[in-house]
């Protein structure tokens, strides 16, 4: 295997691994910033040995189990004799003969819903939060954070940063929190979990429009923490809202990699079992008689689709009135410009356009592509084709995620040919 080709399979193989292994890494050195180095070290030896020896059959371990050995390296050469041996012995388990085995049968532990707790430390602002989640969970670069966040590269950078100096000065535990502690972090957990879920939904770059990986990584801490949080609706509203999404996860891609939106998805190929566990999750939040929240409201949008067999069958007006109340309790431009999607599609293409003109002047969306992607999708309607061709050629560029790109231009070209007729 030659290095370039080496070096995509390693990147490739790092957005999947990279959140365990940093997880276990913390787990035994106590510092996240120091655990993401010697995950990268890893990486690395990587790119060193697998153009000479070939890729290993289960990478993720051989990534493991050479990340740990530096870890005790690292333990060996910075701590004192009598804090080294007493080290040493804790973690000598994790690199015991069976390490590969355990590796091999993704034993991770709640390792990473530790790990999600330790970003989430009220020390930090939100944003900090955000930004060191993506970094360390979702594998996600500076650059695309900033695309994410609608922000510059410098100040992402600096927040991950600001946030491993911060986590360390506080001696930020790796421990599970229980009691008032755990609720202190809850709604900050549930926001990093969501938006662990969402890149692998919608991946922000890339050449692949969904990471299913990192879905089913986001749902299996969401199912923990309900049951560590039992009476607490919003738990249970997220777990419902990841439940029913996921359930479209097999439709959403084409049998060339290539995207299919919402409406064109086949129904009968959703995840029936993936859709009762949501409803259900739903239901048992609504019982707890608490008014709906964010995670619930989105929960009882995702409902109204997988409830209809069809597209056309979408009640489309409750949507509509979904979003308002989600509006008001969670206020953004990114809800307001959902809600006007949802407004097209029960009124007509003229009032959705009306919304997405009202916030197209914000700030906060100058550089979110799915701006002019709307706005293009309702002219399209309207039969405005030379506009619409424009945005939808205007959010291609925006976008890194290449089958995004492909599905933007692919409109607009469709939108050139219809406005020449």
């Amino acid at each position: 295997m030659n290095r370039p080709a080496a070096r995509r399979t390693v990147d490739a193989i790092w957005r999947i691994e990279a959140p365990k292994l940093i997880a276990a890494l913390t787990r035994m050195v106590r510092d996240v910033e120091l655990a993401e180095d010697l995950a990268q070290d890893a990486m690395v030896v990587a790119l060193e040995r697998w153009p000479e020896t070939g890729i290993p059959n289960n990478p993720g371990a051989w990534l493991m189990t050479v990340a740990k050995r530096r870890a005790i390296d690292w333990i060996r050469r910075n701590r004192q004799r009598d804090d080294k041996y007493a080290e040493l012995a804790r973690v000598s388990e994790l690199i015991s003969d069976d390490d590969m085995d355990k590796a091999l049968d993704g034993e991770v532990g709640d390792d990473l819903l530790r790990l999600v707790f330790m970003t989430c430390h009220p020390a930090l602002s939100r944003e900090a939060r955000v930004a060191l989640t993506l970094r360390l969970l979702c594998g996600l670069t500076t650059e695309e954070i900033a695309r994410s966040f609608l922000t510059s590269e410098p100040t992402v950078a600096q927040r991950i940063v600001r946030a491993k100096k911060t986590l360390n000065a506080e001696r930020s535990s790796f421990e599970m929190p229980s009691g008032a502690a755990l609720a202190e972090r809850l709604s900050a957990v549930l926001e990093v979990v969501y938006l662990m879920f969402n890149e692998g939904y919608a991946a922000t770059s890339g050449e692949h429009w969904v990471r299913p990986l990192l879905c089913q990584e986001a749902l299996r801490l969401g199912r923990i923490l309900a049951e560590l949080a039992p009476r607490e609706p919003e738990v249970h509203g997220l777990v419902a809202l990841m439940e029913i999404q996921a359930s479209r996860l097999r439709t959403r891609v084409g049998d060339q990699g290539e995207p299919i939106l919402l409406l064109d998805q086949d129904r009968a190929q959703w995840d029936r079992l993936l859709i009762r566990r949501g409803l259900a999750a739903l239901e048992r939040c609504r019982k707890l008689g608490c008014p709906l929240g964010p995670y619930a409201l989105q929960a009882a949008i995702a409902a109204c689709h997988a409830e209809a067999s069809t597209s056309e069958e979408t009640n489309w007006i409750r949507i509509a009135a979904l979003y308002e109340a989600l509006s008001r309790q969670a206020p953004s431009p990114i809800v307001e410009l959902n809600r006007a999607v949802a407004v097209a599609m029960a009124f007509g293409p003229a009032y959705g356009l009306q919304i997405v003109d009202e916030i197209a002047g914000l700030s906060a969306l100058e550089n979110y592509h799915l701006l002019p992607s709307v706005r293009g999708e309702l002219l399209r309607k309207l039969g405005r084709y030379e506009e619409a061709r424009l945005e939808f050629e205007r959010a291609a560029a925006m976008t890194r995620n290449v089958r995004e790109q492909e599905l933007l231009r692919a409109r607009a070209a469709e939108c050139e040919t219809r406005s020449s007729d």
